[in-house]
């Protein structure tokens, strides 16, 4: 009869030391997760740009043409229509939206023609062609040429498939989060 006591007391430590183990873990993963969600670190999972580990750099000035950046996409109807069709993921931005990866280019007072490609006064964006359906055949409504206004920003991605300012127009430049800088990415 000692023998199924040690057995049963033996079979308790060991689930005492895995306990504790699975504890102590998921707490070091929690303070990993926390200290890179707060230290601006993000994980993108979207072919708009490479894949992988990207960091929010804070922009101490006001965007320019080129800056590659975070930002939380405006709650309009345009953003709400390619959330209901799935372009956007969930995240902690307005509407419980994901920030997206855009790069800049056009700003306030630039002129944004939109045809079969988008040209910035007047000149060529590179890898801008406009797509009239989306991948699933559905009609894309593309955005209507004009100047940026005041504080907004025209954005772009030169992933064929990419949702951004050809679609949704400029937005407001407040949502900018920072620079995205990459970490560690593979771009397939």
């Amino acid at each position: 009869m000692t023998l199924p006591v040690r057995t049963s007391m033996r079979m308790s430590a060991q689930r005492r030391q895995a306990a504790i183990t699975l504890s102590v873990s998921a707490a070091a993963i929690s303070v990993v997760g926390l200290t890179a969600f707060f230290g601006g670190y993000r994980i993108n999972l979207t072919p708009s740009e490479p894949l992988g580990l990207w960091q929010i750099v804070p922009l101490d000035r006001s965007p320019v043409v080129g800056d590659l950046v975070f930002i939380c996409p405006p709650d309009t109807a345009a953003v709400q229509d390619a959330r209901a069709r799935g372009y956007l993921h969930s995240g902690l931005c307005p509407g419980l939206l994901a920030p997206l990866i855009k790069s800049v280019v056009a700003v306030a007072g630039q002129r944004v023609e939109i045809a079969a490609e988008v040209r910035v006064d007047g000149r060529l964006v590179h890898a801008s062609a406009v797509a009239e359906k989306d991948g699933e055949g559905r009609p894309l409504t593309r955005f209507s040429d004009g100047v940026v206004p005041h504080d907004e920003v025209f954005l772009h991605s030169s992933f064929a498939g990419s949702f951004d300012s050809r679609y949704f127009g400029p937005v407001p430049a407040s949502g900018i989060l920072g620079l995205a800088r990459e970490v560690l990415t593979y771009a397939p």
